[in-house]
């Protein structure tokens, strides 16, 4: 039976500028039949004694997780039992997710790349003033050789950079995942990651996203999920 996860999730316990609480989460993704989330605070994780009692209350699939800000813009962490000092170095966070046997996605690659709003500048080319021509160019970063999957549906992510992330992954052969970076109830499954078997557990998830038997999706609040492609 396949899964349906928001594996970017943002609540009011862990992430200030969200103003979505932890039970209206709960009681939005049972409304719009999502069956799993992820809970990603920005650099934050849940006491893992205060999120077991929580999960252990509620008939969802939870997952715990962190939005890591690294030298190579935002990645989306799990595995890890605690925040560790030095996991902003992309290489640090890789050496420890790898220690732990957990996984690691790039969250929104492309965000203020093809965004023409004024000082908007994308996170993965913080340190240089070059940026990108194609997605030639773009598949070359290092980030992508570092990281277990590439978020390519972003819900709060416009749908030209969504599509140029989609595009990079087919052009690298990466696995696409997609997840709402929810900050309200309105945003929560606006973008999905579709697993092709049933996931039961942390353990469960974090395997199945190392064998990429999962696509990103979109269209679960109007009724109908769908693959997400360019």
């Amino acid at each position: 039976m396949p899964t349906v996860i928001d594996l970017h999730v943002h609540t009011t316990r862990g992430s200030s500028d969200s103003s979505l609480t932890p039970e209206a989460m709960i009681v939005e993704a049972k409304r719009i039949g999502l069956k799993g989330i992820c809970i990603t605070e920005h650099n934050t994780l849940w006491d893992k004694s205060i999120f077991k009692e929580f999960a252990y209350r509620h008939d969802m699939l939870l997952i715990r997780g962190v939005e890591v800000d690294t030298d190579m813009g935002h990645v989306l962490a799990f595995g890890l039992d605690e925040y560790v000092s030095g996991i902003s170095k992309i290489q640090e966070l890789r050496k420890i997710i790898s220690e732990l046997g957990g996984a690691m996605i790039t969250a929104h690659p492309f965000r203020g790349l093809l965004d023409k709003r004024p000082n908007s500048w994308p996170l993965l080319y913080e340190s240089t003033e070059i940026l990108p021509n194609d997605v030639d160019e773009a598949g070359n970063h290092p980030i992508f050789g570092l990281v277990d999957g590439v978020e390519v549906a972003n819900g709060s992510t416009i749908d030209e950079e969504n599509s140029f992330a989609y595009r990079v992954t087919e052009k690298l052969r990466l696995s696409g995942t997609g997840g709402s970076d929810a900050h309200s109830t309105h945003g929560l499954g606006r973008c999905t990651t579709v697993f092709q078997k049933e996931i039961r557990s942390e353990k469960e998830f974090i395997e199945a996203l190392k064998t990429g038997s999962f696509y990103a999706s979109y269209g679960l609040r109007m009724g109908k999920v769908r693959p997400f492609n360019s």
